[in-house]
């Protein structure tokens, strides 16, 4: 039962609502086609990218906490996190085409534990500032994440959530993978 709720509540694409909402017709008819916050900058709204991200990563951290508290069982609520997860890459509502889970992750990651969302905004922030990649930088700081769970000693659900988590979001980035080893992936700030 949580890990079906946890797909549905995932499976809400705030990025399409809210283009739509905001008058800009259907983001997957814009740029990648994806319903993330990346691709909802493409419309020209910051106000709209920033909404996308702030529900999509609130989506999944919401439902991660609240299945925490309730239950107060790791496995649980690494389920319930995956399954936001899977939901937002694979909305039932749209057909199973969503969005590559990057916000998700991120916010879910903090509500296991803070010291995962620091790691992610760190090894984002960095690889970003450094390469002007915005995919890789959700690759390097995924892994990075994946690797912390271990080395942070969370309970061992949470652990295989968070890997899993963070090989969906490669695998649902394997388009960019390739761009990015052909030299054709684009940066950050260019038009």
């Amino acid at each position: 039962l949580i890990a079906v709720m946890a797909y549905l509540a995932g499976s809400v694409p705030f990025g399409l609502i809210l283009t739509r909402l905001a008058g800009k017709g259907d983001i997957r008819a814009v740029g990648s086609g994806n319903i993330g916050a990346t691709n909802v900058l493409r419309t020209g709204s910051k106000v709209l990218a920033l909404l996308t991200l702030i529900f999509d990563g609130g989506k999944g951290a919401v439902i991660a906490l609240g299945v925490a508290h309730v239950t107060s069982d790791p496995l649980m609520t690494g389920v319930a996190g995956l399954m936001a997860v899977v939901g937002h890459c694979f909305p039932v509502w749209l057909k199973f085409r969503g969005g590559k889970g990057v916000a998700t992750c991120v916010a879910t990651f903090t509500a296991f534990d803070p010291w995962l969302g620091l790691v992610f905004v760190a090894l984002w922030l960095g690889t970003a500032a450094l390469t002007r990649y915005s995919s890789l930088a959700a690759l390097v700081a995924t892994l990075g994440c994946s690797v912390a769970a271990v080395m942070l000693k969370l309970p061992p659900p949470i652990i295989v959530a968070v890997i899993a988590m963070s090989t969906l979001s490669w695998a649902r980035h394997h388009a960019n993978i390739g761009r990015l080893l052909t030299g054709t992936e684009s940066r950050i700030g260019k038009k």
